[in-house]
């Protein structure tokens, strides 16, 4: 079990984005296993349509079959989980996405979940995910934070503040048992959300770790 690496992807184009969910994924790795990270270069700063995700898969694959052969396993550390499906072709490497890896913790033993994030262009694709997981009957649906995405990236304090609001909104009013924190960049903030609430608050990137974990020691 020693010397093993997971190559975390972060499909947006920000290489302190990168830093702070390497540092998030270090963080929850069990001891023997090494994260290292890896940064697009044409993608947005911030991923937050549906388009951008897209766009953003190619080069995902990309990035994994150059770096394959340094790494035991990858995650892809955007929330629609883009190019995932065809690192899962291509290479014979255990990969996991942080969206498919928060929704399945979060549905353990039959909970209801909801996800609260800050990118109201990118619903549809987030509600896709619970479909292709077979998971639609747990699913309570998104709530998006109030403000800008990129405004509120740019101020931490606000930035949890507004995601406090969605996840209280989950919880209230859709009847979510556990609240995902729908994004990468979004990592720090789901951190210090988690004390403030009675009902599980999941941070992806701890998530991915732990199934691509499990998946490479399998």
């Amino acid at each position: 079990m020693t010397g093993r690496r997971i190559l975390l992807i972060n499909p947006n184009s920000n290489e302190a984005t990168t830093a702070m969910m390497v540092a998030i994924a270090r963080s929850a790795a069990a001891d023997g296993f090494d994260i290292a990270g890896a940064t697009a270069t044409r993608a947005p700063t911030m991923i937050v349509s549906a388009d951008e995700l897209e766009a953003a898969a190619p080069e995902v694959e990309e990035i994994a079959r150059a770096r394959s052969g340094e790494c035991d396993g990858m995650i892809v550390a955007a929330f629609g989980d883009p190019g995932l499906a065809g690192i899962k072709v291509t290479t014979k490497l255990p990969a996991v996405g942080i969206g498919e890896s928060s929704m399945l913790e979060a549905a353990e033993n039959g909970r209801r979940f909801g996800v609260a994030t800050t990118t109201p262009l990118l619903k549809a694709k987030i509600d896709a995910l619970p479909d292709a997981l077979v998971l639609r009957s747990h699913y309570t649906g998104t709530r998006f934070a109030e403000g800008d995405p990129h405004e509120l990236m740019r101020d931490p304090s606000l930035l949890r503040t507004a995601l406090a609001g969605a996840v209280e909104a989950c919880i209230a009013q859709d009847g979510a048992e556990a609240v995902i924190i729908g994004g990468g960049p979004l990592g720090e903030a789901a951190g210090a959300l988690q004390p403030i609430f009675t009902v599980p608050v999941i941070a992806p990137i701890p998530s991915a770790v732990r199934r691509i974990i499990r998946l490479v020691a399998a």
